[in-house]
């Protein structure tokens, strides 16, 4: 029905930067909240960054001026800017996104793949 497609470069120096996207495709009407998460070896998935209907946005405090979120919606699009890197920014990645679909409009929550992220000292 609808799909969530990641992308973006998975290795990376400490102190350095990484983009990723999330694009949504399929019978889309509208997309609501996108949002990234972050599951690192052995701990609990953990939310990263919200896109609030494109309004708003909210951070964990650890990635707090480090990591930027913003959409583009138009292409159902997310993006998850990443500075300043640390090794403990290690995980896999999951895009979400709260999705109205079409014809329908009921809503489904859906996921991306996942995308592990490696940060390196």
């Amino acid at each position: 029905q609808v799909q969530l497609v990641e992308s973006g470069v998975g290795l990376v120096q400490a102190g350095r930067s990484l983009r990723h996207s999330c694009a949504a495709s399929g019978r889309v009407f509208v997309v609501n909240d996108m949002s990234w998460y972050r599951q690192a070896p052995g701990k609990q998935r953990e939310l990263v960054a919200t896109s609030i209907s494109g309004v708003s946005t909210n951070y964990a405090d650890s990635v707090k001026g480090r990591f930027t979120i913003s959409r583009d919606n138009a292409k159902n699009t997310v993006y998850l800017e990443m500075n300043r890197l640390k090794p403990e920014d290690t995980a896999v990645y999951y895009c979400n996104a709260g999705v109205t679909l079409r014809p329908s409009l009921t809503f489904l929550e859906v996921w991306g793949q996942g995308t592990l992220v490696t940060v390196s000292s």
